[in-house]
């Protein structure tokens, strides 16, 4: 039995090339020479901080030219938010806090900045006991 330990070979060999060598220009080269098969593929966008690439579509919309652009707020519709606000004795911070959105939402609204959004408005009506009287002033879109 004690003998059967020292019958053990034990081969070392030199390491492979990592995978950062074997990527590196010099070694797809060096296999080229050698007359290997290389496969090489070039990865879009590699390395590169691009996975929210804007397209023309999206470009020119914020450009808002003519064909495609944000629909906002009427500043009619601002109005009646605004008034409907002071008369229930709310600050556009209270008013925010009340339906859950952030006072700049409030104030967008009410400058007629902000893109129309049915459940937003739904709670401004609600929130000011103005049922009916926003977006009548809209008019369906």
């Amino acid at each position: 039995m004690a003998e059967s330990d020292w019958d053990t070979v034990t081969v070392l060999r030199k390491k492979g090339p990592t995978a950062a060598q074997a990527k590196s220009k010099q070694a797809i080269l060096a296999a080229q020479r050698r007359g290997e098969d290389v496969e090489t593929s070039k990865k879009w966008a590699a390395g590169q901080n691009k996975q929210h690439s804007i397209t023309k579509n999206t470009a020119k919309l914020d450009r808002e030219t003519e064909e495609l652009h944000h629909d906002r707020v009427p500043l009619e519709v601002g109005k009646v938010i605004q008034q409907g606000r002071q008369s229930k004795g709310l600050t556009q911070k209270d008013l925010a806090t009340k339906i859950n959105e952030k006072p700049q939402v409030i104030a967008d609204y009410e400058s007629g900045r902000a893109i129309p959004n049915n459940q937003v408005l739904g709670k401004i009506e609600r929130a000011i006991a103005l049922a009916g009287s926003v977006r009548p002033l809209l008019g369906r879109r």
